[in-house]
């Protein structure tokens, strides 16, 4: 197989989709296009707008076909997802968005059919973040279109499928919180003979695979003279790990960040996992088992936008000194649900009089303090490389540099999924080195211990 020159990558996330051109011999992004992935009210149940994504897919790829170009395409996607189809391979019901809370009978009856977690290692989660609920709910509720179904596929396979009409599963997708997986066997759980549906999974492939060339029809609306190879395509928080996993040796901790805050032990082990607090097995692209926990730090960001105005980092930065001698404070959870403390309801502590700088440094700080629970949570050892959004704030990054006192690297780009699945084509990877972070003068330890004392931990 040649190694492509341009590689166009579908990078679809909870909140953004977009389509990216990566130079392979520079890793460098040289085009972008990105529209909102617009979640539909229903009928049946709120669902993506799956064909206005495709729409979109279509016109940015016939967009960059002639300039800049591109001679292969990956695909990566968040994992809290499934695609039904049915026998002609349309969809036998929407693909459902994953914040849509089912009747609390159906939530019951789906805890007598989830295997344990020493199983699967996937904890249980709200809504329908853990894909094994939403198979159930869309058994249970809507029985006749459910037995319609003849293929499941995890959510980055279906689009290779569009791009295709080559059905696969893969296993990052499949061992992210599904309970569909045995991460340490490497092998479908016992959910799926539960939920009978083993018959319609579709056949396993490694996320470097190529699955074949784009389908005629999609390569002439892209306006494409020839064949372009389509690979497999690979969950959005583990795309962001696989250019880490390249030429660096464990232990080593990734801190992922979008809508959520993913963190990985590489080098880690399973034995001490809590599934009540949102530490789990992730899969790697060479389907390995990763502790790891999350919060949707991203999400509460942007809560706190909403609420307080966009954030001056240096302003922050600048009010850290006071912030900490005064302990003001924002304990969990800002977006309920998900996270090391479930259950609990956010609350300021400390706030008089409070400017919007000083809660801003104070929310950094909170950000920093979820994130380093999270890590102590997965027993995550040696530097840890901070990518996404939150590495361009220096106000997290320092309060998570006293926290953790040892180095933390931030690395440039907004996202690492793009190139992550841009690695699946085989090109060398090419990420630019990242930036220690400098300790910061002030100090945090009682902070700290105030912090976790208000939680009762």
């Amino acid at each position: 197989m040649t190694t492509p020159e341009k590689i166009a990558v579908l990078d679809i996330g909870k909140t953004n989709a977009k389509v990216v051109i990566l130079d392979c011999t520079t890793g460098e992004e040289i085009a972008e296009k990105r529209t909102p992935n617009r979640v539909l009210p229903g009928p049946p149940y709120p669902h993506y707008d799956i064909e206005a994504l495709w729409a979109f897919v279509l016109e940015a790829l016939s967009a960059f076909a002639a300039q800049p170009g591109f001679d292969a395409i990956s695909i990566t996607t968040h994992g809290a997802s499934a695609a039904l189809l049915d026998t002609e391979g349309e969809l036998a019901l929407p693909v459902l968005d994953y914040e849509h809370e089912y009747p609390a009978e159906i939530r019951s009856a789906y805890q007598t059919l989830r295997p344990p977690f020493s199983e699967t290692f996937s904890p249980p989660l709200s809504a329908g973040l853990n894909v094994g609920a939403q198979l159930h709910y869309q058994k249970t509720v809507f029985p006749e279109a459910f037995a319609r179904v003849r293929t499941i596929l995890t959510y980055p396979q279906y689009w290779a499928f569009r791009l295709t009409g080559v059905a696969v599963n893969e296993v990052t997708s499949l061992g992210c919180h599904t309970d569909l997986w045995r991460p340490r066997e490497g092998t479908y759980s016992s959910l799926v003979d539960a939920l009978g549906i083993r018959d319609r999974m579709a056949p396993v492939r490694s996320a470097f695979d190529t699955l074949g060339p784009l389908l005629p029809d999609t390569a002439a609306r892209a306006g494409l003279a020839g064949p372009v190879p389509v690979h497999c395509g690979i969950h959005d928080s583990n795309a962001s790990l696989l250019p880490h996993l390249v030429g660096r040796e464990p232990p080593f901790a990734v801190v992922s960040t979008g809508t959520w805050v993913i963190n990985f032990a590489v080098g880690g082990d399973l034995d001490h996992l809590d599934p009540r607090r949102d530490a789990l097995a992730n899969v790697d692209a060479y389907g390995r088992a990763v502790p790891s926990s999350r919060f949707m730090g991203g999400r509460e960001f942007e809560m706190l936008t909403a609420e307080l105005g966009p954030l001056s980092p240096e302003a922050a930065l600048a009010a850290m000194p006071d912030v900490i001698a005064r302990r003001l404070m924002l304990l969990p959870n800002i977006a309920g649900g998900s996270g090391p403390f479930p259950g609990r309801e956010r609350q300021w502590i400390n706030d008089t009089d409070a400017s919007t700088d000083q809660r801003w440094a104070a929310a950094c700080l909170y950000l920093a303090l979820m994130t380093e629970t999270c890590l102590d949570l997965i027993g995550a050892k040696g530097p840890v490389l901070v990518e996404g959004p939150f590495s361009a704030n220096p106000a997290y990054l320092q309060a998570l540099t006293a926290l953790l006192g040892r180095e933390v690297m931030a690395l440039p780009g907004s996202t690492g999924t793009s190139q992550g699945a841009a690695l699946l084509a085989a090109i060398s990877p090419k990420t630019k080195p990242g930036r220690a972070v400098p300790t910061p003068s002030w100090t945090i330890d009682a902070y700290r211990a105030a912090w976790h004392e208000s939680l009762g931990a």
